[in-house]
Protein backbone atom coordinates (compact mmCIF):
# COMPACT_ATOMS: atom_id res chain seq x y z
CA UNK A 1 0.00 0.00 0.00
CA UNK A 2 2.86 2.38 0.83
CA UNK A 3 4.42 1.81 -2.58
CA UNK A 4 1.08 2.66 -4.23
CA UNK A 5 0.91 5.96 -2.33
CA UNK A 6 4.53 6.76 -3.22
CA UNK A 7 3.82 5.90 -6.87
CA UNK A 8 0.80 8.21 -6.90
CA UNK A 9 2.78 11.05 -5.35
CA UNK A 10 5.59 10.61 -7.86
CA UNK A 11 3.12 10.60 -10.75
CA UNK A 12 1.42 13.74 -9.49
CA UNK A 13 4.77 15.52 -9.20
CA UNK A 14 5.80 14.27 -12.65
CA UNK A 15 3.00 15.88 -14.54
CA UNK A 16 -0.68 16.07 -14.00
CA UNK A 17 -3.88 14.11 -14.28
CA UNK A 18 -3.32 12.38 -17.63
CA UNK A 19 -0.06 10.83 -16.51
CA UNK A 20 -1.62 10.02 -13.14
CA UNK A 21 -4.56 8.21 -14.78
CA UNK A 22 -2.32 6.28 -17.16
CA UNK A 23 0.10 5.58 -14.30
CA UNK A 24 -2.67 4.19 -12.12
CA UNK A 25 -3.77 1.98 -15.00
CA UNK A 26 -0.16 0.87 -15.53
CA UNK A 27 0.16 0.16 -11.80
CA UNK A 28 -3.03 -1.94 -11.96
CA UNK A 29 -1.70 -3.89 -14.96
CA UNK A 30 1.55 -4.47 -13.06
CA UNK A 31 -0.41 -5.82 -10.10
CA UNK A 32 -2.34 -8.13 -12.43
CA UNK A 33 0.93 -9.29 -14.02
CA UNK A 34 2.46 -10.01 -10.63
CA UNK A 35 -0.69 -11.80 -9.49
CA UNK A 36 -0.52 -13.94 -12.62
CA UNK A 37 3.09 -14.85 -11.80
CA UNK A 38 2.25 -15.99 -8.28
CA UNK A 39 -0.99 -17.83 -8.97
CA UNK A 40 -1.07 -21.59 -8.78
CA UNK A 41 -3.79 -21.76 -11.42
CA UNK A 42 -3.57 -21.24 -15.16
CA UNK A 43 -1.56 -18.34 -16.54
CA UNK A 44 -3.05 -15.41 -18.43
CA UNK A 45 0.27 -14.79 -20.16
CA UNK A 46 0.96 -15.46 -23.82
CA UNK A 47 3.81 -17.84 -24.68
CA UNK A 48 7.11 -15.98 -24.41
CA UNK A 49 5.64 -13.14 -22.35
CA UNK A 50 5.63 -14.61 -18.85
CA UNK A 51 3.66 -12.52 -16.39
CA UNK A 52 2.14 -10.24 -19.02
CA UNK A 53 -1.64 -10.15 -19.18
CA UNK A 54 -2.78 -11.32 -22.61
CA UNK A 55 -5.05 -8.28 -22.94
CA UNK A 56 -2.05 -5.96 -22.50
CA UNK A 57 -0.11 -7.35 -25.47
CA UNK A 58 -1.46 -6.04 -28.77
CA UNK A 59 -1.96 -8.42 -31.66
CA UNK A 60 1.39 -8.76 -33.39
CA UNK A 61 3.38 -7.59 -30.33
CA UNK A 62 5.81 -9.42 -28.12
CA UNK A 63 7.45 -12.78 -28.73
CA UNK A 64 6.36 -14.95 -31.66
CA UNK A 65 4.82 -12.03 -33.56
CA UNK A 66 3.40 -12.67 -37.02
CA UNK A 67 4.82 -10.98 -40.10
CA UNK A 68 4.08 -7.25 -39.92
CA UNK A 69 4.29 -4.52 -42.54
CA UNK A 70 4.96 -1.02 -41.24
CA UNK A 71 2.35 1.47 -42.41
CA UNK A 72 1.94 5.24 -42.28
CA UNK A 73 -1.04 6.70 -40.39
CA UNK A 74 -2.15 10.30 -39.94
CA UNK A 75 -3.10 12.00 -36.70
CA UNK A 76 -6.07 14.42 -36.74
CA UNK A 77 -3.48 17.22 -36.99
CA UNK A 78 -2.28 15.77 -40.30
CA UNK A 79 1.08 14.64 -38.90
CA UNK A 80 2.17 11.18 -40.05
CA UNK A 81 3.34 8.38 -37.77
CA UNK A 82 4.28 4.71 -38.11
CA UNK A 83 2.00 1.79 -37.18
CA UNK A 84 1.96 -1.94 -37.77
CA UNK A 85 -0.15 -3.65 -40.44
CA UNK A 86 -3.18 -3.74 -38.12
CA UNK A 87 -2.95 0.03 -37.46
CA UNK A 88 -1.47 -0.24 -33.95
CA UNK A 89 0.83 2.66 -33.13
CA UNK A 90 4.56 2.05 -32.71
CA UNK A 91 6.85 3.98 -30.36
CA UNK A 92 10.53 4.63 -29.70
CA UNK A 93 12.16 4.89 -26.25
CA UNK A 94 14.54 7.86 -26.00
CA UNK A 95 17.07 6.12 -23.65
CA UNK A 96 17.63 3.23 -26.09
CA UNK A 97 21.07 3.33 -27.69
CA UNK A 98 20.97 2.94 -31.51
CA UNK A 99 19.86 -0.57 -32.45
CA UNK A 100 19.59 -1.84 -28.84
CA UNK A 101 16.84 -2.05 -26.24
CA UNK A 102 17.09 -1.17 -22.57
CA UNK A 103 13.38 -1.94 -22.10
CA UNK A 104 13.20 -5.46 -20.67
CA UNK A 105 11.31 -7.26 -17.92
CA UNK A 106 8.43 -5.24 -16.47
CA UNK A 107 9.16 -2.38 -18.92
CA UNK A 108 8.56 -4.76 -21.85
CA UNK A 109 5.29 -5.88 -20.25
CA UNK A 110 3.92 -2.36 -20.72
CA UNK A 111 5.91 -1.54 -23.86
CA UNK A 112 6.00 -4.85 -25.81
CA UNK A 113 8.64 -4.90 -28.55
CA UNK A 114 7.70 -5.38 -32.19
CA UNK A 115 9.27 -8.75 -32.93
CA UNK A 116 9.23 -11.27 -35.73
CA UNK A 117 9.42 -10.61 -39.44
CA UNK A 118 8.84 -6.94 -40.31
CA UNK A 119 8.82 -5.19 -43.69
CA UNK A 120 8.55 -1.51 -44.63
CA UNK A 121 5.30 -0.64 -46.37
CA UNK A 122 4.49 2.19 -48.74
CA UNK A 123 5.59 5.58 -47.41
CA UNK A 124 7.95 4.22 -44.73
CA UNK A 125 11.30 5.73 -45.75
CA UNK A 126 13.48 5.04 -42.69
CA UNK A 127 16.00 2.21 -42.73
CA UNK A 128 14.43 -0.96 -41.28
CA UNK A 129 16.70 -3.45 -39.50
CA UNK A 130 16.47 -5.92 -36.60
CA UNK A 131 18.59 -7.02 -33.63
CA UNK A 132 18.55 -9.93 -31.20
CA UNK A 133 17.02 -9.04 -27.84
CA UNK A 134 18.45 -10.45 -24.62
CA UNK A 135 15.37 -12.73 -24.44
CA UNK A 136 16.24 -14.21 -27.85
CA UNK A 137 13.56 -12.44 -29.92
CA UNK A 138 14.33 -10.41 -33.02
CA UNK A 139 13.15 -6.79 -32.52
CA UNK A 140 12.43 -4.40 -35.40
CA UNK A 141 14.42 -1.15 -35.60
CA UNK A 142 13.52 1.91 -37.70
CA UNK A 143 16.25 4.48 -38.31
CA UNK A 144 18.20 3.08 -35.33
CA UNK A 145 15.18 3.14 -32.96
CA UNK A 146 13.85 -0.17 -31.59
CA UNK A 147 10.06 -0.31 -32.06
CA UNK A 148 7.50 -0.91 -29.31
CA UNK A 149 3.75 -0.96 -28.71
CA UNK A 150 2.08 0.60 -25.66
CA UNK A 151 -0.14 -1.81 -23.70
CA UNK A 152 -2.65 0.97 -22.93
CA UNK A 153 -3.38 1.51 -26.64
CA UNK A 154 -6.38 -0.79 -26.90
CA UNK A 155 -7.35 -0.14 -30.52
CA UNK A 156 -5.71 0.76 -33.83
CA UNK A 157 -5.00 4.49 -34.14
CA UNK A 158 -4.67 5.16 -30.40
CA UNK A 159 -1.55 7.10 -29.41
CA UNK A 160 -1.90 7.28 -25.62
CA UNK A 161 1.82 6.60 -25.12
CA UNK A 162 2.93 9.71 -27.07
CA UNK A 163 5.16 11.88 -24.88
CA UNK A 164 4.73 9.52 -21.91
CA UNK A 165 7.53 9.56 -19.31
CA UNK A 166 8.00 6.04 -17.94
CA UNK A 167 10.73 3.49 -17.23
CA UNK A 168 13.43 6.14 -17.07
CA UNK A 169 12.66 8.13 -20.20
CA UNK A 170 10.26 9.51 -22.78
CA UNK A 171 8.29 7.55 -25.37
CA UNK A 172 7.36 8.98 -28.77
CA UNK A 173 5.76 7.88 -32.01
CA UNK A 174 7.95 7.90 -35.11
CA UNK A 175 7.49 9.66 -38.43
CA UNK A 176 7.85 7.62 -41.68
CA UNK A 177 11.60 8.37 -41.77
CA UNK A 178 11.98 6.87 -38.29
CA UNK A 179 12.47 10.13 -36.37
CA UNK A 180 10.70 10.91 -33.10
CA UNK A 181 7.56 13.02 -33.25
CA UNK A 182 7.44 15.07 -30.07
CA UNK A 183 3.87 16.23 -30.63
CA UNK A 184 1.09 14.85 -32.80
CA UNK A 185 -1.05 17.96 -32.30
CA UNK A 186 -1.07 20.81 -34.82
Amino acid sequence: MGSEVNARRALLRAGGRRRYAVGVAAFALGAIALAGCSSSGGSTASPGTTGTPTSAVPSGGGASAATQTLTVKQAPSGKSYVADSTGRTLYLFVPDPPGKSVCTGQCAAFWPPLTGTVTAGSGVTGKLTTFQRSDGGSQAVLNGHPLYYFAMDKAPGQTTGEGFNANGGLWYVLDPAGNQVTSLSG
